[in-house]
């Protein structure tokens, strides 16, 4: 139930209609996000901090035209009264008259209203936590009992976009959004594990079951081997292959792609859209309907970029494959650069999802086929070395383990590696079933609906030992 602001404050509806209203510009669109969070954090067993925030931020985008072309403007900041919204008006007014035309220029969408926009935002509090508060108190007595030390943290947001414009729109999208991350360690601190996962209400987070597995990899890390560099038959978890993909995701922009920019380009000029960059049976697509994972159905943009155009706000969004069977099927393209690729219009969508045709089983049942490998758990610190292959390099984090004969026998050590999570998807040699995986690298901020399966990859390169704890 949505909690009522102060007496007499306006809503978020009356913020974007006062923002229309005072705009002199030709078109003006206004998108509020009225956002709460509650977060719960601990460290050596012990619940730390808690606490409720809540933040209101309005976006102006002015559109102005001239003989010359139209201009555009966009503001944001946060703003809770009307005239702190025609401060915002005003400068987003000036910003675009003052504006070079807008090359991405085209016609805004209109006459489209949600059936709940004039409902009120819904906010979250520490009340969302009921359940798995006491089982992480269980949690803790267990570890401290067992010598471990359990370091984490829970967030849970709850966004609700109101997206309005000149020329009629009237949308609103709730988006509830939470993770877990927890850090195992041993008494002496010379061991560590970690495990997370997203969560859109926390109903479905066991804190008993996430010790119980850092229990288990603690346990592997008793033993210590030390390995080289080089090139191993590593296991990569659905947390893993998330870290890697959604790069994959992110660098798929249409524009980059056809302008010779990416892994995507063709030799000579265009997109490689129709050619087969991974195994047959290989899917990535995006659906903000997707179970778990759902997202806003239509285009929020408050700024223009190769991926992203303010004239396409309020555009609906469905499934798009970005790979199906394999094949490079879909490129990141707004309406600007759809017209230069002319290439069908696939705007961004805030999830991600790969499959593999046939795949089944789990971690635990490519370990058991495995005779000898790396079990990687997560990784940290990843960034493009070369965005014509897009090669990768990071470093791997709180768990990497060996394998023999089917069975996790030991810890070793960190690494760097430099791997295309592109290239990747044609050199695995198995896949498990796939299941909701949460980035390490980057769910806490960015990105943390995506479901990916684990991944076997016979030669993944270790490129040099990491002194990394």
């Amino acid at each position: 139930m949505a909690t009522p602001g102060p007496a007499g404050a306006p809503t978020p509806q009356d913020l974007a209609e006062h923002a229309l209203a005072a705009s002199s510009a030709d078109d003006c669109v206004v998108v509020v996000r009225d956002a709460t969070s509650a977060n719960l954090r601990w460290a050596t067993n012990t619940l730390t901090t808690n606490g409720v925030m809540h933040a209101l931020s309005v976006t102006v985008v002015s559109f102005v035209r001239s003989a010359a072309g139209t201009g555009t403007g966009s503001v944001t900041s946060t703003a809770t009264t009307r005239d702190q919204v025609e401060v915002l008006v005003a400068s987003a007014d000036a910003a675009a008259r003052a504006s070079s035309p807008a090359e991405d220029v085209a016609e805004l969408l209109g006459d489209r209203v949600s059936p709940d926009w004039a409902e009120a935002p819904e906010p979250t509090d520490v009340e969302v936590y009921a359940t798995i508060a006491p089982a992480l108190g269980e949690a803790f007595g267990r570890a401290r009992s067992a010598g471990r030390v359990l370091y984490g943290f829970v967030n849970h947001e709850m966004t609700t976009t109101y997206l309005a414009s000149s020329t009629g729109l009237r949308l609103r999208h709730v988006q509830p959004n939470g993770h877990v991350g927890v850090t195992g360690k041993s008494a002496d601190l010379t061991r560590s594990a970690w495990v997370g996962a997203a969560t859109r209400d926390f109903t479905d987070v066991d804190p008993l079951a996430l010790d119980d597995e850092l229990a288990k990899r603690l346990a592997w890390a008793e033993r210590r081997v030390d390995l080289p560099a080089g090139r191993y038959d590593t296991i990569l978890p659905p947390t893993a292959v998330a870290d890697l993909m959604i790069d994959a995701y992110w660098y798929a922009g249409g524009r980059d792609a056809h302008e010779g920019q990416s892994v995507y380009s063709r030799r000579g000029g265009g997109t490689r859209v129709g050619d087969r960059l991974a195994r047959p049976g290989v899917g990535l697509w995006s659906d903000p309907a997707a179970p778990g994972l759902e997202c806003a159905p239509f285009v929020l943009a408050t700024t223009s970029s190769n991926e992203s155009s303010v004239f396409d706000n309020g555009l609906a969004l469905g499934r798009t494959d970005w790979l199906r069977d394999g094949e490079l099927t879909s490129l990141i393209q707004t309406r600007h650069s759809a017209a230069m690729t002319d290439l069908p219009v696939t705007p961004y969508v805030d999830n991600l999802v790969l499959e593999v045709d046939g795949a089944s089983g789990s971690v635990d049942d490519l370990v058991a086929g495995t005779e000898r490998g790396l079990l990687l758990t997560c990784l940290w610190y990843i960034r493009e070395v070369d965005p014509q292959t897009l090669l990768l390099t990071g470093l791997t984090r709180d768990g990497v383990y060996l394998v023999e004969d089917g069975e996790v026998t030991g810890a070793v050590n960190n690494f760097r590696f430099n791997e295309s999570p592109v290239d990747l998807l044609r050199r695995f040699s198995h896949a498990g079933a796939t299941v909701p995986g949460f980035s390490r690298e980057w769910g806490d901020d960015y990105f943390s609906r995506t479901a990916m399966p684990p991944l076997r990859v016979p030669d993944f390169n270790m490129s040099s030992v990491s002194q990394a704890l």
